[in-house]
Parts: C-alpha cells; structure tokens; sequence
C-alpha cells in the first residue's frame, strides 16, 4: 500500500510537474517575444533619430555652404570691379600724361 501511494504520488508530481513546465515555457516565451518586440521598437526609434538628426546636421552643413559661396562671389565680384576700376584710372593717368 505504502508502494502504490508513493508511485500515484509521484506520477502526479511528475504530471503536475510537466504541466507547470509547459506553462513556464510558454510564459518564458511570451516574455521573450514582448522582449524582443521592445528591442525592435527602441531600435526602430533609434535608427529614426539618428536618420533626423544626420538631415539636420547635413542641411545645416548644406546652409552654411552655400552662405560661403556667397560671399565668395561677392568677394571676387568686388575684386574683379576694384581692379577693373583700378585699370580705368591708370589708363586715364597713362592718357593724361602723354
């Protein structure tokens, strides 16, 4: 008697046993896929930001370039009119003087 009751004892161990294993198995999977879902989405946010801020960084770069190029028309336009008007005058000196 003392046999039979450890054995139904111990298979309904073995049997509640494999049963709590299973559901842990399954929570252990639901966990890591709710896991793996927040990982999915922070890099997704963090691939967005760095695509933002790469634009900002390169629009500003874009801005400032064409700011120098600018000024650097403006600055050989007023060189090219300096020495233009510069020639005038000596022409007319060279004129002047004959």
């Amino acid at each position: 008697m003392k046999r039979l009751t450890i054995t139904v004892l111990t298979a309904a161990a073995a049997i509640s046993l494999a049963a709590c294993s299973e559901r842990a198995q399954n929570e252990s999977a639901e966990a890591a896929n709710a896991v793996a879902a927040d990982t999915s989405a922070t890099t997704r946010n963090a691939v967005n930001d760095v695509d933002a801020a790469t634009d900002k960084a390169l629009n500003s770069a874009e801005r400032t370039l064409d700011k120098v190029g600018a000024k650097l028309e403006n600055s050989g336009d007023a060189a090219a009119d300096a020495t233009g008007n510069a020639m005038v005058a000596a022409g007319q000196k060279l004129r002047d003087d004959k």
